[in-house]
Formats: C-alpha cells, structure tokens, sequence
C-alpha cells in the first residue's frame, strides 16, 4: 500500500516579509514551552498560509500506530492512558511515521467538538460508554491554529489556554472520565478592527507579533508572482525550494536538540527581570517567556549561550502584549519594550532599531 500523498502547501521558505511572525513560529516549534503565538494584523498578509506551512516543514513524528492521540512510543507525558497501560502489561506496541497534526479550529466550534464527547452511535448500538476524542486530541504533539481568535467565545478560550499550559486535557461527560496529552502550539491570529482581546487571555500567549500588508511596489510584485506560479504548479514550485526547506527544517531540528544545552548568565537574567520590573509587567510570565524565547534563538543560531542580541531580537515579541494599555493607543507596537531594554540594557535607541531589523532580515 503506497503512503498518503503529502498536502500540497506553500513552502515556508518561499514567504516573503513578515520576518518577525516567521521567527515566533519557528522558536516556539523549538521550544513548545514558549507558549505559542499571538498573530494580529490586516486580512490578506499571510497568515494562515505561514502558519500551514510550518507545520509542512516539520518532519515527521513517530506515533503509536491506530491511537488517536498521536501518542510518543517512547515518552510518558506524551501518551494516552491506554497506550500506557499496553506498555505496563509488557505489549510491544507498533509505530508508524505520521505528519504532524495541523488542526484549524472553526469559531462555530462547541466544547464538545473542542474536548470530546460520548460516542452516541456507540451507546446505542453496543450499550457501552465510549468516549469520542474531540480536536485537542487530534492536535496533540501539533499545532493548533484558531484564526480570528478575537471572535472566539471567552469560554473555549479559556479551555484552550488550560490545556495548552497543562498539556493535558480531562473530560468528564455522562459518568465517563477520560484524560489525555494536549500538548500543542497554540497559533492564533486575529484583526484588532474586530475586536481585542481580554487582556488576561493575551498574557496566556507566549508571543506576540504584529503583521502589516506589504507596500512596496516590489515586493507586492514578488508576493503575486510566487503565489501564481504556486499555484499553476504547486509539485514543480515546491520542488524548486526543497533543498532549502530541508536546510531549515535540519535547522529547526538540530535547535531542538542543542536547546538543553543553551545557558543564559546571571547577569542576562537579571537585566530581563529589571526589563520586565521596569514595565510594570504584571506576574512572572514574561520573564519565563523572554528567558525561554532567548535560549531558543540561540539554539536556532547554532549556539549554546544566550547573548545580549537575541533578548533584544525577542523581547518586543515576548512583552508587548503584557504591558497595560494606553487608553488613547489601539496596538502597541512595541516602542515601549525598546526604550526601556535600551536604557536598561545602555544601548542607543536608533542603533538597537536598526541592529533589530538587520537580525530580522538575516
């Protein structure tokens, strides 16, 4: 029996622009615990075909073959209460290759479709209770993506954020009690003309990035083109850029291994924390954050310590959605974070601008 033919999505490396939203992307994909991305900006600037395309650049994850939550042969916190059951009770359990899981969450979603239900067929047919897994199984060891998440109902947000902090999800329907892994990235994206975000739901997100439709002539151009001729032959096109996608996707994961090996000195650390006391940052989560963004950035870069430029590469990224709005002020884009990492860090404010968007470009 031949292998399912791979989704055809636009290569990753084929984006053009929105540097920032490539590289939250990618460094949560690196470190999971992160906490994922917050993506907010016009309609029409790529977002969710990035984000398609990450999860095409992944390579493969090994499962246990048949479980429906994706689980780890190898890793406990990884696996469903079955499988781990089959590996007490000595069973050599079967593994197969398997894409990693891209789940678009619709917002007419329910709880029920979110978390999982009873399988009714089942429990009138058979007279057993069955449970149904719902999408945060599916995505269990993926990526979730909720697109206009603004929108979302308060309250499956709120589950989401849960499951994504814990990494597990419990359900508790008609006398059957059932609890899996739910470890994902969390990706979503939104338009702040639609509506904004509570602010406590924000700060459950990782990163923040912003992205803005594209203006020069040039490069809109560019944009067309590389889409049309996607397009008219996706095989060919994705063909063309397969060596450079398996160049970053080696990249990512030799980051992924190297990660435990980073360290970030005292002295970072503690200018991070002073960053974040400065800001009047509520809570600890953007120290955790920006800490764990910086080491992953070295990673990505093919080093084991954590420099001055990669907290300044992240930092906007990690704090901006956490600092109290200015009632006058829709969207902040970070110019606070650079101020005061400038004067905390004793940098130049222009030179630190320009030095950032170098790096970004890089």
């Amino acid at each position: 029996m031949s292998a399912p033919r791979k989704r055809r999505v636009f290569p990753f490396t084929a984006v053009i622009g929105q540097e920032e939203m490539k590289l939250a992307l990618l460094l949560n994909v690196i470190d999971p615990r992160i906490g994922g991305v917050m993506i907010m900006g016009d309609r029409g600037t790529g977002k969710s075909t990035t984000i398609r395309a990450l999860a095409d650049l992944l390579p493969d994850i090994d499962v246990v073959a048949g479980d429906p939550y994706n689980s780890s042969p190898s890793d406990p916190d990884l696996q469903s209460s079955d499988v781990r059951l089959r590996l007490e009770q000595g069973e050599t359990l079967a593994t197969e290759p398997r894409q990693v899981p891209m789940v678009d969450l619709p917002l007419g979603a329910t709880e029920d479709r979110l978390c999982g239900t009873i399988d009714i067929e089942k429990a009138l047919s058979e007279g057993v209770r069955a449970f149904e897994p719902g999408l945060l199984a599916k995505a269990n060891r993926g990526l979730l993506y909720v697109d206009e998440v603004n929108l979302l109902d308060d309250h499956l947000v709120d589950v989401l954020l849960d499951s994504a902090a814990s990494g597990w999800n419990t359900v508790e329907r008609e006398g059957v009690s059932v609890r899996h892994p739910a470890r994902f990235v969390l990706i979503g994206s939104g338009n702040p003309e639609e509506g904004e975000l509570r602010p406590q739901l924000l700060d459950r997100f990782g990163m923040s990035v912003e992205v803005r439709t594209v203006r020069d002539p040039e490069l809109r151009v560019q944009v067309v083109d590389q889409r049309t001729s996607f397009d008219g032959d996706p095989d060919g096109f994705s063909a063309a850029l397969d060596n450079n996608q398996k160049a970053l996707q080696e990249r990512v994961v030799e980051a992924q291994q190297r990660l435990n090996q980073v360290t970030i000195d005292d002295d970072l650390r503690l200018r991070i924390s002073a960053v974040c006391g400065e800001l009047d940052v509520d809570g600890l989560r953007g120290d955790i954050v920006t800490n764990r963004a910086a080491r992953a950035l070295a990673a990505f870069e093919g080093r084991t310590e954590v420099s001055e430029e990669d907290v300044a590469r992240v930092a906007s990224c990690c704090l901006r959605h956490r600092l109290r709005k200015d009632p006058l002020e829709q969207v902040d884009s970070g110019d606070r974070v650079v101020k005061v990492f400038c004067k905390i860090f004793e940098r130049s404010e222009s030179n630190d601008r320009a030095e950032f968007e170098l790096a970004l470009a890089a």
